[in-house]
């Protein structure tokens, strides 16, 4: 079973982007080259911020959801304190992959 990644990046403006892939490096490369989502290309992408690893695609898609929904405060707020959990629902395991608490 392939692994599945919440990446967030920092675009040229200074605003995030979050999204899902199996590769983040091929996903970011799309981005970059003006191929990957609507919004990243009015907002090019300069730099991967963050890479969670997740157990399963549901959990994946459930917490890029969960980030999405965070004001870019909060979401600023939660990068600088090493995110180790995001909520009562989501949080990372021992071995380094985020798990939903609460399936």
């Amino acid at each position: 079973m392939q692994p599945w990644f919440v990446y967030l990046l920092r675009c040229r403006d200074g605003s995030l982007y979050t999204g899902v892939a199996v590769d983040v490096a091929k996903r970011f490369a799309a981005h970059q080259a003006g191929k990957g989502a609507k919004y990243t290309r009015a907002h090019p992408p300069e730099a991967i911020v963050l890479v969670l690893p997740c157990a399963n695609r549901s959990v994946a898609l459930k917490l890029e959801y969960a980030i999405k929904q965070l004001s870019v405060v909060q979401k600023r707020r939660w990068l600088a304190s090493a995110p180790t959990q995001l909520g009562q629902q989501f949080l990372c395991s021992a071995e380094g992959m985020w798990l939903e608490v609460n399936s």
